[in-house]
């Protein structure tokens, strides 16, 4: 059964597909959430679509831990990343539909600026977003050119890991926490000792993960990782919440020694149906290097405003030029930008 639900959800182009307790199954298609049928899954039922995604070990975890996240690869080897929880004593679970190979950055019609970006030989790029504005999908696009165009030792650890990095030009070690590395900060260390040209770090979302990525891309490693925020001035209280009493003032050298760029990016439908990025780019130049050892948060939307002349772009330019060029509808246009105010 669950199956066929996973190919239903591929012809019909679905971005997730939900299955909970006393609802039907439903699947996200562009941004609308559209039931399969109308027969309102049972407890039962939604325990049995659910534990059809997993091995016996998972079964066994999950129920330890009541909530779970791995990566599901069905019979046409199609690939999912699900998360399985527990609602109110029912389980289900959520799975999201991922491509069959990471896009290329070209498929994500990325400014330019985004390709030098990814080219970088040390330093610190983010990738930021909140909740499903595709910050995996990027930092995949930009390993997958890293590997295409240049020779290079890469490492990512991730969780789960979502898209499978064939070896191209580069060597690509991928390591997913709980299964070859215990956490991300473990997996870090291990990882320089890996002789790295390039680290991607899935999310940086502990104080341990955060000072070794920042102390590595400042002595030479390209570092890459992605951050939950929701605006990219809030970039710096975010990674200084992690430090603990004291230690903001170190974090705070070291960001402005290692941070080279952040790409923060909103996902949005398009006119035909589709999805596109728009994005909000800051590189950092001495000006921003010095917003961030006072920080002075407020300053970068400046920083961002007045630096077009090194690829820097507003969230506000990204949207009129989507606008312009009739990709975006007027709502969307007008939904973001209102939190850019």
């Amino acid at each position: 059964m669950i199956q066929k639900i996973l190919s239903i959800a591929q012809s019909r182009k679905a971005a997730d597909v939900h299955i909970v307790a006393g609802a039907p199954v439903v699947m996200r298609i562009g941004d609308d959430l559209t039931p399969v049928s109308k027969e309102e899954l049972s407890r039962a039922q939604a325990k049995e679509l659910s534990y059809a995604l997993l091995t016996d070990d998972q079964i066994v975890e999950f129920e330890e831990k009541l909530d779970l996240d791995f990566m599901y690869a069905d019979d046409s080897r199609c690939r999912y990343r699900v998360n399985i929880s527990y609602n109110d004593g029912a389980v289900g679970a959520v799975i999201r539909l991922l491509a069959a190979e990471p896009f290329r950055l070209d498929d994500l019609k990325m400014p330019p600026v985004v390709s030098r970006l990814a080219y970088l030989q040390k330093g610190l790029l983010l990738i930021t977003g909140s909740t499903s504005q595709g910050k995996t999908t990027t930092m995949a696009a930009m390993i997958d050119a890293i590997n295409t165009h240049h020779r290079r030792a890469i490492v990512t650890i991730e969780d789960p890991i979502e898209y499978v990095h064939v070896n191209k030009q580069s060597i690509v070690r991928q390591r997913e926490v709980g299964k070859d590395t215990m956490t991300f900060a473990s997996g870090l260390r291990a990882a320089l000792r890996q002789d790295p040209d390039v680290i991607a770090i899935g999310e940086m979302r502990d104080y341990e993960t955060i000072k070794i990525a920042l102390t590595a891309a400042e002595t030479g490693v390209f570092v890459l990782s992605t951050l939950h925020i929701i605006s990219i001035d809030k970039i710096i209280e975010r990674l200084l919440s992690y430090a603990p009493e004291g230690g903001d003032g170190h974090i705070r050298d070291l960001l402005a020694n290692a941070l080279m760029g952040v790409i923060h990016q909103e996902l949005l439908p398009t006119v035909d149906g589709g999805k596109r990025v728009a994005t909000e780019i800051l590189i950092v130049s001495d000006a921003a290097r010095n917003v961030i050892r006072n920080r002075s948060t407020f300053h970068l939307r400046n920083v961002i405003t007045t630096g077009a002349r090194y690829g820097m772009q507003t969230m506000k330019q990204s949207l009129d030029a989507l606008l312009d060029e009739g990709v975006i509808g007027r709502d969307s246009y007008e939904s973001v930008l209102a939190s850019y105010r």
